[in-house]
């Protein structure tokens, strides 16, 4: 029986940190076979790295999420290269642009964007992309940024239209979608959902966040990510297992230095 992947959530934050073992116990139960614990603080760099370090089928990236863009000590190409050299680090971020709350300041996300792409072209890692009503934004600093080279990467927890999701496409990247799917009023994004191949598509927690129906309004965990599964699933018109395998292996076709364990 194929296996699910949480290709992001946060198992540093204080709602999952508290009872961990436990989180990825249930987790397992639930048919997760690896998750991506993702870094927000370059700061905390460290910490999320022993996370990973603790367990078997957990891989870490490294990067400042745009709301601290503003807040953490910049960091330059040279020093993501430093702090992704280890063989747990499978990529960068997440970053991004998020112009919805703005807690940085949006020439801090845009440099810190830039070096987080820049480093992923250097290192041939894959980038993790937020991005939050800043979709003509995030789609020209793609496309800027191809144009100095190659990347890989994805955008996580999807929520913008169909526009971005054809433009990330194009240029060969990922697209994750997380519990916010299976939203009552999320139909537009179903619809994105159904267009996207099967072959570019990754599902996820963003745990502690946006857990998916039927716990929509608990802390989110790993193991909810079946729910999501099931209605991509649903939606792409294939069977849970189908839709574990695929999503599985274009996780670890995009994180190469990720290791299935089962």
């Amino acid at each position: 029986m194929a296996f699910l992947v949480d290709s992001h959530c946060h198992l540093d934050f204080p709602e999952l940190a508290a009872e961990q073992d436990a989180v990825v116990a249930r987790a397992r139960a639930a048919g997760v076979g690896h998750f991506l614990t993702i870094c927000t603080h370059v700061t905390r760099a460290e910490s999320i790295r022993a996370i990973a370090e603790k367990y078997p089928d957990i891989s870490c990236t490294v990067g400042i999420h745009p709301h601290e863009a503003g807040k953490e000590p910049a960091v330059d190409v040279a020093r993501l290269l430093n702090l992704a050299d280890h063989a747990k680090v499978v990529g960068f971020g997440e970053t991004g642009l998020d112009f919805f709350y703005e807690h940085s300041p949006r020439a801090d996300q845009d440099r810190s964007f830039r070096v987080h792409l820049a480093a992923a072209r250097e290192a041939k890692l894959p980038v993790v992309i937020h991005t939050r009503d800043a979709d003509a934004e995030t789609a020209q600093t793609i496309k800027d940024e191809m144009g100095k080279g190659v990347f890989t990467g994805l955008i996580h927890c999807f929520s913008s239209g169909r526009e971005l999701a054809e433009t990330a496409l194009g240029f060969g990247l990922y697209i994750s979608f997380s519990g916010i799917v299976t939203f009552k009023k999320a139909e537009a994004l179903r619809e994105v959902v159904k267009v996207v191949p099967l072959d570019r598509i990754l599902v996820e927690t963003d745990a502690p966040y946006l857990a998916p129906v039927p716990h929509r309004g608990k802390t989110n965990e790993p193991a909810f990510v079946a729910h999501t599964a099931a209605l991509v699933a649903e939606l792409k018109g294939i069977s849970r297992d189908e839709l574990a395998a695929a999503t599985t292996a274009n996780f670890f076709r995009l994180f190469t230095k990720a290791k299935a364990t089962l």
